[in-house]
């Protein structure tokens, strides 16, 4: 079944206490689509680049399974750009750069051969542009994903709001659950949360796993622990292409399939961390994802007598 994402297509320079690189190729959009087509085909792309994206790179996406006819190529403009630091712990950093450049104007537009599309993967960016793909849509996917953070909450929450009424599933972390809804428990938050139209919640807890909440049921997913975490940027973007891409595969959208999703969305996300950028998701294989998977179920399968 067909997914369109929409996100970010871009570069990054990262630096973590393991490691640092140059400009490499990242972005929303980018991390979620490589996820994504280990599991489900096609994609439908939905960014902007400028004159200095790669075409290998262009090229690699569409050997996947990728389309790009609703990705925008401004031809006398640059690429965005961010730059970060990692600290020790890597759930915090520093942003160093952040150059918007093509991204200043971007304003997607849905092509018509992507319409009727199964699902809808909304990368975290301005709400009003994620509204906006939403209301171009002339048929409602089966189901829409959304992500955000807490610069909109702050900056555009009457907007999110207006998103968060037309979405099937919102992804953010602990600390965005709570600002959201003004809650500290995350049970409380949840609730709050769904009540503002969404129909699930998955909450990320980076290292400590994320939990799915519906009206009535909650699930909580591990995070393997791992000898290696080179960098961690663009780990949620792979978990949310693994979740939307799972469900994709499958063509479901209850509970019982939402918690699978974020389990693959996990073991995505654990290859994402163990090298700079993308590299990893263009390594692994099928094998590979299903020896991953066969961990996390070890991880959590247990016999007790009660």
């Amino acid at each position: 079944m067909s997914v369109i994402t929409v996100g970010t297509m871009a570069f990054d320079a990262i630096e973590t206490p393991f490691g640092k690189t140059d400009k490499i190729v990242g972005g929303s959009a980018t991390y979620v689509a490589y996820a994504a087509s280990h599991l489900t085909r096609p994609l439908q792309q939905i960014s902007i680049v400028g004159n200095d994206f790669p075409k290998e790179e262009m090229d690699e996406l569409k050997r996947r399974g990728v389309q790009l006819a609703g990705v925008e190529v401004v031809p006398d403009k640059k690429s965005f750009f961010w730059s970060g630091k990692y600290h020790m712990d890597m759930n915090s950093r520093d942003t160093l750069v952040t150059d918007l450049n093509v991204l200043a104007d971007f304003n997607p537009k849905v092509p018509d051969t992507y319409q009727g599309a199964d699902y809808l993967m909304l990368g975290n960016l301005m709400p009003s542009l994620q509204l906006s793909v939403i209301e171009q849509l002339k048929i409602r996917p089966k189901l829409i994903m959304l992500d955000t953070m807490n610069f909109w909450m702050e900056t555009a929450m009457d907007d999110l709001k207006k998103v968060l009424k037309k979405v099937d599933v919102l992804t953010i972390n602990d600390s965005e659950a709570r600002q959201l809804s003004g809650e500290f428990s995350l049970v409380r938050a949840a609730h709050d949360i769904l009540r503002m139209g969404p129909k699930y919640l998955i909450v990320k807890k980076g290292e400590h796993g994320a939990l799915l909440f519906s009206r009535n049921d909650v699930f909580f997913a591990p995070a393997l622990p791992l000898e290696d975490v080179f960098d961690p940027t663009g780990a949620g973007d792979t978990f949310a292409g693994g979740c939307i891409g799972y469900l994709a595969h499958v063509g479901k959208t209850d509970f019982e399939a939402m918690k699978t999703a974020i389990i693959y969305g996990s073991a995505l996300a654990s290859f994402c961390v163990e090298k700079f950028g993308t590299q990893r998701l263009k390594e692994i294989t099928q094998k590979d994802i299903h020896n991953r998977l066969k961990k996390f179920v070890q991880l959590v399968n247990f016999d007790i007598k009660l």
